[in-house]
């Protein structure tokens, strides 16, 4: 009897900083260790910027011996990454790997566990009288007298009021064009 191993895939979008990319990497390792008697194997990816990416981690779980793998977004919300790109990236992916079927899950989305954790976050702040040691001194506690730093480069915004890392572009006729789809001759198409 042919048993359909599944493998799990846990994503994010990637950063370019390596905290951030190690925290996923620590979410699937501890989903890996709750959910052990469910999920033999788990893997962590990331859509885009950093390693491994998904076609990475769905090759890594059809090595570990999975025929299905279930692609769960690190989102919070129903936006173009869950509705476009994750799946298109996916199923390229999957047409490397015949003989396995693959399936995106909803984003983490509203949920009474949502809500809990928003609440946890809340009530840490105030049973440390909004000065924990991770936010003591920094911009992030709101206390008086800490310099705001100047935005850096990719955060800066153009003339047009316009995020600086944003790959859109809106003309004076207003239609959009995409940085990432330029020519070679560097014309936006």
């Amino acid at each position: 009897m042919f048993v359909m191993q599944t493998g799990i895939i846990i994503v994010d979008h990637g950063s370019r900083r390596t905290q951030s990319n190690e925290m996923l990497e620590e979410v699937a390792r501890l989903f890996g260790e709750r959910f052990s008697a469910l999920y033999d194997i788990v893997e962590p990816a990331h859509m885009e910027i950093a390693e491994p990416l998904i076609p990475t981690a769905y090759a890594k779980c059809v090595e570990r011996g999975a025929t299905q793998v279930i692609v769960t977004p690190f989102f919070l919300g129903p936006g173009k990454h869950w509705t476009g790109d994750i799946p298109r990236i996916t199923a390229e992916a999957a047409a490397h790997h015949p003989g396995t079927t693959y399936h995106v899950t909803m984003p983490l989305g509203i949920d009474d566990l949502i809500l809990d954790l928003l609440n946890k976050r809340v009530q840490y702040c105030a049973n440390h009288t909004y000065r924990c040691e991770s936010c003591k001194g920094t911009l992030r506690s709101g206390e008086s007298g800490i310099a705001i730093p100047a935005a850096p480069d990719h955060h800066a915004a153009t003339a047009n009021g316009q995020c600086a890392s944003c790959p859109f572009t809106v003309q004076a006729d207003g239609t959009i064009t995409d940085s990432r789809k330029a020519t070679a001759a560097g014309l936006a198409v």
